[in-house]
């Protein structure tokens, strides 16, 4: 069961596919660009059209593939694994553009944190715990 709260969803050839940004994602984005940081540079900086579409393709690939392997592992009846070149197929130029969006959503989704903190006690001095989520 995927967490919606860590999800954006993007709609490819009329099904719709959860983007999630796990741990395994993080580490794949760091072996094709370095680290995040680099990521943002690289499609911020993209001159090249053909290549920032193959840069979408991949990250929208891998993402949705996140909920499929979830789903593959918690389940014994087993999906198929979305393929840049479906992602490619069934999508237009102009969706691409849109589901930037959607893979900052996830980015942003699969970082944030909830922090609590606890109310003041009596005296009206901070409570020194905190608790992160």
């Amino acid at each position: 069961m995927l967490d919606q709260d860590r999800t954006a969803v993007v709609k490819i050839g009329g099904v719709e596919y959860p983007l999630i940004f796990t741990t395994k994602a993080t580490k794949e984005i760091a072996k094709r660009y370095g680290g995040l940081a680099n990521l943002g540079e690289t499609l911020m900086k993209n001159e090249n059209f053909e290549m920032a579409l193959d840069e979408v393709t991949w990250l929208i690939a891998l993402l949705a593939n996140q909920s499929i392997l979830i789903h593959n592992l918690q389940n014994q009846e087993k999906k198929p694994l979305l393929t840049e070149e479906a992602v490619e197929l069934l999508t237009t130029p102009m969706e691409l553009a849109d589901y930037k969006n959607a893979i900052t959503e996830a980015m942003v989704n699969g970082t944030k944190r909830h922090i609590e903190s606890e109310e003041n006690n009596s005296e009206g001095e901070q409570a020194k715990n905190v608790k992160v989520e």
